[in-house]
């Protein structure tokens, strides 16, 4: 697989939808129950992985969802460290590749052996790194919904981003606080 360097908020955008699918975030329950639903995952997030399938690839990628929890829990110089380890773990290095216009790309590349799981490391790894890099460690958030426990990258131009799942988490926050002022209303 091969990772583009400058589709750093892709990478974090698809590791803090990963980090959230947990049901430590969801009440309802594990977002990531089966193979199924991470093929799913992967497909909305346009993952190729090369890697070949393996019984113990969910269980793998419920691990790597803690570990990239912990980065972005992580004070600043740890996420780092943390963000790098996860790049290591199936990545070769840094290459220069053509894209489709013919300008050099700076790609990372998986190791031929890698796991699903270590490949997908190397992409949230390259994303979380990306996102500290370019915006800084202040775009690693918890959300602001009183009754959630989901981590984010703020990876929104205006880095005003205040929830991790703004659709849902947002949205329940929204009707909360218009059902409050209608009854301060009555």
């Amino acid at each position: 697989m091969q990772i583009a360097f400058k589709g750093y908020v892709a990478g974090a955008a698809a590791a803090t939808d990963l980090v959230n699918t947990s049901p430590r975030v969801r009440s309802a329950g594990d977002a990531l129950p089966d193979s199924a639903s991470l093929d799913r995952f992967l497909a909305e997030h346009s993952l190729r992985p090369d890697a070949p399938r393996k019984s113990d690839d969910l269980a793998r990628v419920h691990g790597l969802r803690d570990e990239i929890r912990a980065v972005l829990e992580a004070d600043e110089d740890e996420a780092a460290r943390r963000a790098g380890e996860l790049v290591a773990r199936a990545g070769t290095g840094p290459r220069l590749h053509r894209d489709a216009d013919g300008r050099w790309q700076w790609h990372a590349e998986t190791a031929p052996h890698a796991s699903l799981a270590d490949e997908l490391a190397a992409v949230f790894g390259t994303g979380l790194l990306g996102a500290l890099q370019a915006l800084g460690h202040d775009r690693f958030r918890h959300c602001a919904a009183p009754d959630c426990d989901g981590v984010f990258v703020d990876t929104s131009r205006a880095g005003r981003r205040r929830y991790c799942m703004p659709d849902l988490c947002g949205n329940r926050v929204s009707v909360a606080n218009h059902r409050a002022r209608s009854r301060e209303r009555s």
